[in-house]
């Protein structure tokens, strides 16, 4: 049995799904791609066992049907070696040997049982089905995925949740000293349901996004799995089972005291400051008359460092802790040029959100602060 297929087209799929694949698994036939031809169409899988992603394409010529399993490793980094041209793939079925031909030379390497390959899920009866434009999806991802927590004691932190109602969807992400709730009126359920992606298909589905084009992403869920779909690839993922701590309860409404800042600046100057404080991290504002004054040192080791940045803030002069690089995650994932700080008092927590809101986004971020000494 062989195949053609154009080299640069089949080491850019491989290349975009084998971000699934542990470096280490206890099961040989994960470390392989699975290969599936049908007709003329090539269906290229990578698992993990707890993600599945596949993606498919059509191949120059193609002799009959056939399924294979190839190592991943061997395969990728021989044919990233290997300029665009076609590749002939001659596949003994009684053997599994495979022979890659190529311009000037051959690879030949043996392959695996297709049947060993683990089959994806099905869908329970009760499964959701939601359509998401894929720029809401890639947005919410990329806001609140850095907040998740890595926490191996509550498993439901350590991804994002997923909260769809009739009015909107909202992604929240939370480790237990910030949480980012992106809401997004433009999506909307049929009726309440929700789920806990973890951490590993966000990453793999951000990236996706980045590459796939398609202007809407199919999701469909149960209790269990969930099924993105675009364009080109099909991301199957085991969620996170547990119920997700009332988000809304922790996030701080009466906020008297409003600072606007200019974002980037006020990133610098953390980043100048931070380098003087102990390794808490701890650094203090102080705002008072449209000014806010940074500050860290480290006792122990007798440095300091102080900087005034120009901000909007009217109210009584007030000292506040947080932790420096907390402060710049969270300012990093806000867009627009200016951010708006509001706070309550110094044992609360501080609530940021952009100056202005993209189209009918609603970002919210949250940080706990600190204990100041003095």
């Amino acid at each position: 049995m062989n195949f053609i297929v154009s080299s640069s087209l089949l080491t850019s799929h491989l290349q975009a799904i084998s971000r699934v694949i542990n470096s280490k698994s206890t099961i040989p036939v994960l470390d392989c791609f699975l290969f599936e031809i049908e007709g003329n169409t090539l269906k290229l899988t990578a698992s993990d066992n707890d993600n599945t992603l596949n993606t498919s394409f059509e191949v120059v010529e193609s002799s009959e049907d056939i399924r294979f399993a190839v190592s991943s490793k061997i395969l990728l980094d021989s044919l990233k070696e290997i300029s665009e041209q076609p590749l002939r793939f001659d596949v003994n079925k009684d053997n599994l040997e495979i022979v890659i031909y190529y311009q000037n030379g051959k690879y030949s390497m043996v392959g695996m049982n297709a049947d060993e390959y683990p089959s994806a899920p099905v869908m329970g009866e009760n499964a959701v089905k939601i359509a998401i434009p894929s720029e809401v999806l890639a947005n919410g991802i990329s806001c609140s995925l850095f907040a998740a927590a890595d926490d191996e004691i509550r498993p439901v932190m350590c991804g994002i949740y997923f909260d769809f109602t009739p009015e909107s969807i909202t992604m929240v992400a939370s480790d237990g000293h910030k949480l980012v709730r992106c809401r997004d009126l433009s999506v909307t359920g049929a009726e309440k349901s929700a789920f806990i992606l973890p951490k590993k298909p966000a990453n793999l589905l951000k990236s996706l996004l980045a590459r796939d084009g398609e202007s809407e992403t199919m999701v469909e869920f149960d209790d269990r799995f969930a099924i993105f779909t675009l364009a080109n690839y099909r991301l199957v993922c085991r969620l996170i089972e547990g119920r997700y701590p009332n988000y809304n309860s922790v996030i701080p409404q009466n906020n008297p005291r409003k600072i606007t800042v200019d974002r980037a600046a006020m990133i610098s100057t953390l980043r100048r400051v931070a380098i003087f404080s102990s390794q808490v991290s701890l650094v203090k504002l102080h705002l008072q008359d449209n000014n806010m004054i940074i500050s860290a040192q480290d006792t122990d080791f007798s440095t300091f460092a102080e900087e005034s940045l120009t901000c909007s803030y009217e109210g009584a002069p007030m000292n506040i802790g947080f932790s420096a690089s907390f402060l710049i995650d969270i300012l990093g994932n806000i867009p627009g040029r200016e951010v708006v700080i509001e706070l309550a008092d110094p044992s609360r927590a501080g609530v940021m959100v952009p100056a202005e809101q993209v189209g009918q986004q609603e970002l919210l971020m949250l940080l706990m602060p600190m204990m100041l000494t003095e």
